[in-house]
């Protein structure tokens, strides 16, 4: 069984950065893909990126290109979410999920974490 736990979330200024965290238990090396995905109040669940466990090989959402970076450290099983240059729009809850697939599509994810709230003010 994966476990998924993000932190890292908060309140910050526009224009600011945070670095969101991943920490995955269990059967880890069993999904081959972690993606990031965002929730704002009254919308669906949109993709954001996501990045091979084993490759590193990323993908990102035309919306966060050039200033979200993913990335992941194998040795504490551990994924990240660097978010830079934040605009009031990304508040959201923050997800991580775990898959077999590498795709943008939620359904696609089997393993979700519990969230982590990222606010940004103007």
């Amino acid at each position: 069984q994966v476990q998924l736990v993000e932190s890292g979330g908060g309140l910050v200024q526009a224009g600011g950065s945070l670095r969101l965290s991943c920490a995955a238990s269990g059967r880890t090396f069993s999904r081959v893909v972690m993606g990031w995905f965002r929730q704002a109040p009254g919308k669906e669940r949109e993709f954001v990126a996501r990045i091979f466990w084993s490759g590193g090989n990323t993908y990102y959402a035309d919306s966060v290109k050039g200033r979200f970076t993913i990335s992941r450290d194998n040795a504490k099983n551990t994924g990240y979410l660097q978010i830079d240059s934040l605009k009031p729009e990304d508040t959201a809850v923050y997800y991580c999920a775990a898959g077999f697939f590498a795709t943008m599509n939620a359904y696609d994810y089997d393993r979700w974490g519990q969230g982590t709230q990222v606010t940004v003010s103007s």
